[in-house]
């Protein structure tokens, strides 16, 4: 009985847990990736990683969660390209509550096979941001007019050809781009420019359950009900990198590099400067590379701590240290070609490293001319001045004690008999000068 019992019972489980697997199985598979921040090649590579991953995995769609202020244009064209080949379905999810899909964002999400926002987020404002300086003359606001006008033009053609290709609303698409206008979430809906409004991931695979999309290959219908969902986060690589290509970090690590590096030609042979400096430039390096840099303004940035170091070499009364405070601020200023203010370095950052920097090379100064015009108290300078005891008759030369050193001397003011004391008032060479103590 017992026998058969066990038996019974272990059938039971076989049963469950075969059945329970087969459903795991059969249950379709949707890949989430989330992007958060500013476009740029991190997070376009992180796009295309969760695009074919999700492709070699057969899952069922890929959502690519998104809340973004925008980015840079190449980064976002190649996000485009990578979600319009793509041979799974892409869902372009607005998320979390709060979040929006701006300029490239909006781009992005016209660019997907469905695209979802979730309640009290927005998109819109898609006007491309002019890079470059401020116009100097009616030639040159002439020039970035022309040159506005192709730039908003080239995007109008482009988001209008994505439109239509997905079944979009193209009309406020180029109202987005030419007059930068935002809906919410209900207005989006409403006007055609997304297809769903989800409270939560559950909820956007509910409704996309059944619907059809087309792919490269063909239509297909969309399984998501019950879908075992796998979040896809960016690797460690990856969150690095993202977090140095910001523009805050990358004129941290520049400015970093630079103090170090002048330290260590400074004061060769250091060489935890030079460690220090060496890792910094080339991290620094690599953050601009992310970022539409003005070269130009990383020359600035470098004549600064020129003009700091030099402010220790020569004295010109403060002026190499204001010209050194200007040249930083300039070019922490411009360090990034873009008017966008999310691609733009903290104001009060920049305030707190020029005003940092300028303090520290400001105590360095004092402290160096201090040694300069210090009397010296060791050495063979330092015996000016010091008494000492004529260890023989001084007439006029003999030998005389100093601090614990016997040294040859010369009396200026006639004999001096042995074991007085006298005082040093010179020094020629390895013979002082001395004079009876009053």
């Amino acid at each position: 009985m017992r026998k058969a019992l066990a038996l019974s019972i272990a059938a039971t489980w076989t049963f469950f847990m075969v059945s329970s697997l087969a459903a795991q199985l059969a249950a379709p598979q949707i890949d989430v990736i989330t992007v958060k921040g500013v476009i740029n090649p991190i997070v376009s590579g992180y796009v295309a990683r969760g695009i074919r991953t999700a492709e070699s995995d057969g899952a069922a769609a890929l959502v690519v969660r998104m809340d973004t202020p925008g980015g840079l244009d190449t980064s976002m064209r190649e996000i485009i390209q990578s979600i319009l080949e793509s041979k799974v379905p892409v869902i372009v999810y607005v998320w979390p509550q709060g979040g929006r899909a701006a300029s490239a964002g909006v781009f992005i999400s016209y660019a997907s096979h469905v695209a979802a926002m979730a309640p009290n987020t927005n998109i819109g404002a898609a006007h491309p941001v002019a890079l470059g300086g401020s116009p100097t003359g009616a030639d040159q606001q002439q020039t970035d007019s022309t040159m506005t006008e192709k730039v908003t033009n080239d995007a109008v053609a482009y988001i209008k050809g994505i439109a239509t290709e997905r079944g979009r609303n193209a009309e406020w698409a180029e109202k987005a781009v030419r007059e930068s206008v935002s809906v919410t979430s209900a207005e989006a809906k409403k006007l055609g420019v997304v297809e769903l409004v989800a409270s939560d991931l559950p909820d956007l695979l509910s409704q996309l359950d059944g619907r059809e999309v087309r792919l490269p290959g063909g239509k297909v219908t969309l399984r998501t009900e019950g879908a075992v969902i796998r979040q896809m986060d960016m690797g460690p690589i990856e969150q690095f990198l993202l977090t140095i290509s910001d523009p805050n970090i990358a004129f941290l690590l520049l400015s970093l590099a630079v103090t170090a590096l002048l330290i260590e030609f400074s004061n060769p042979g250091t060489i935890l400067p030079g460690v220090i400096g060496g890792i910094s430039l080339f991290l620094a390096l690599f953050s601009l590379g992310m970022l539409p840099v003005n070269y130009a303004a990383v020359g600035l940035i470098f004549l600064a701590f020129i003009l700091f170091i030099l402010e220790v070499k020569i004295t010109s009364f403060g002026m190499l240290t204001v010209g050194g405070v200007v040249s930083m601020t300039l070019g922490a200023l411009l360090l990034v070609n873009s008017a966008s203010p999310d691609l733009q370095v903290s104001r009060p950052l920049i305030a707190s490293v020029v005003l940092g920097t300028a303090a520290a090379f400001y105590f360095v100064i004092r402290a160096a001319r201090r040694a300069h015009v210090r009397i010296p108290t060791t050495g063979r300078e330092g015996l000016m001045g010091h008494t000492a005891v004529s260890r023989s008759d001084l007439d006029p030369e003999g030998y005389v004690l100093v601090e614990g050193e016997s040294w040859s001397a010369v009396a200026e003011d006639g004999p001096i008999p042995a074991g007085e004391p006298v005082v040093v008032v010179a020094k020629e060479g390895f013979k002082l000068r001395v004079r009876k103590k009053l």
